[in-house]
C-alpha cells in the first residue's frame, strides 16, 4: 500500500499528471492554477509559493475568474483541503464568473464532500445546481510518484 499518497499531510505538493491536465485545459482554458509552487504549476499563472500570490487562500480569485477558469489540485492535507474546497465553493457560488475545476479524492462519505459538492438536505438528496462532477476511472498516479493512488479521484467543477 503506497501510505505516502493516502497519509498524504506530509506532502501537499502532489502533481496532476500533464495528460489529465491537458485534457481539462483543452476545454476550460485555464487562466490560473490556485494551489501550485515554481514546480508543479500547470499555467503561466499560479497561487503558491513563488507565484502571483503566497498564500492562496487570503486572496480573491475573482479578478482570474472573471476573464477565465481556474485549475486546483488543492493540498491533500485534511486542514487545507477543506480550506481550498469551501474557497473554490464560495469564490464561485452564484456568482456568474467562471469556473473552478478541482481534482480532489474521491471520499464520497465525508462530512466535506457533503457540505459543499453535494446538497445533503433529507428530503432532497441531489447534486447542487453549481457542482459537477467527473468520477475519474481506474487510479490517478501523481506526476513523480512511484505508484497510483489508493483512492478514487474526481473533478468537481465549481461554476
Amino acid at each position: 500500500m503506497n501510505k505516502d499518497v493516502m497519509f498524504s499531510s506530509g506532502k501537499d505538493t502532489w502533481e496532476t499528471p500533464d495528460s489529465l491536465f491537458k485534457l481539462y485545459d483543452d476545454e476550460f482554458h485555464f487562466v490560473l492554477d490556485a494551489a501550485a509552487n515554481e514546480v508543479n504549476h500547470k499555467c503561466e499563472n499560479w497561487l503558491g509559493p513563488n507565484g502571483i500570490h503566497e498564500d492562496a487562500l487570503s486572496v480573491s480569485w475573482k479578478p482570474w475568474l472573471s476573464i477565465g477558469n481556474v485549475w486546483l489540485n488543492p493540498p491533500y492535507s485534511r486542514k487545507l483541503q477543506i480550506e481550498f474546497i469551501k474557497k473554490a465553493f464560495i469564490e464561485t457560488y452564484g456568482k456568474g464568473l467562471g469556473c473552478v475545476v478541482t481534482l480532489l479524492p474521491a471520499r464520497t462519505d465525508t462530512k466535506l464532500f457533503h457540505q459543499y459538492i453535494w446538497d445533503n438536505e433529507q428530503d432532497s438528496p441531489s447534486q447542487r445546481e453549481n457542482v459537477e462532477l467527473i468520477f475519474l476511472k481506474g487510479r490517478l498516479k501523481f506526476k513523480g510518484a512511484k505508484h497510483g493512488a489508493p483512492f478514487p479521484s474526481m473533478i468537481v467543477i465549481f461554476n
